[in-house]
């Protein structure tokens, strides 16, 4: 067999190996690509769309589940929609805060507790935010939790700056979209003296 007979075939074959899109998507698949700002080479395209079509099949699926009352919560397409569960774990995973000085949270029998306690209908969680494909989730961790606080002590419930976290709290440990520790994002509040308010410094997801 010539090289230019075998190299043909061998073509033919990583071809057929690659996903047959459904093409009855081609128009949802081509809108989310742009409402998205997608772009991929050849070959990557082929393997995000079948992963996407995947993520399609499971919303529908899902979604039908919940019209015969199977389901308790909804899900929908998104930005993330061309990943696999894999990706988004790697992605959205962050650093566990590491307790200092042999300390250990010990769970206290305090019969006062209540056995479920859910802070939004108390008022203190703010609106769900968009996080956009930037690993900041440490950063929306820590913002939540002070405006939680800040709720509790003025009785205002204040969104505040996921981005300042991103952009000034570098020298405590974090990176930014790469991820953070939330201990350090912690102490950069401290030392700064506060955060600022999503209202004047909005996020950017960078």
């Amino acid at each position: 067999m010539t090289p230019a007979v075998f190299l043909a075939i061998l073509c033919l074959g990583v071809a057929s190996a690659a996903p047959t899109p459904d093409y009855s998507l081609d128009a949802e698949w081509e809108e989310w690509k742009r409402s998205n700002e997608k772009t991929y080479s050849q070959e990557e395209e082929r393997q995000r769309r079948a992963v996407w079509e995947e993520n399609v099949k499971m919303i529908k699926l899902h979604s039908e589940g919940s019209g015969l009352g199977m389901n308790n919560f909804t899900v929908e397409m998104n930005e993330f929609g061309d990943m696999t569960g894999e990706e988004m774990r790697k992605m959205m995973e962050s650093s566990v805060l590491t307790l200092r000085n042999g300390k250990h949270i010990q769970k206290r029998g305090d019969p006062q507790i209540p056995k479920t306690l859910d802070w939004r209908t108390q008022g203190y969680v703010a609106p769900v935010r968009r996080q956009l494909g930037c690993g900041a989730c440490w950063a929306f961790t820590v913002a939540a939790s002070l405006e939680g606080q800040l709720f509790k002590k003025t009785g205002k419930l204040i969104p505040l700056s996921v981005q300042n976290l991103i952009d000034c709290s570098r020298s405590f440990g974090t990176t930014g979209c790469k991820g953070g520790k939330v201990y350090g994002a912690f102490l950069y509040v401290k030392n700064n003296g506060g955060l600022e308010a999503e209202a004047t410094y909005p996020y950017e997801a960078k």
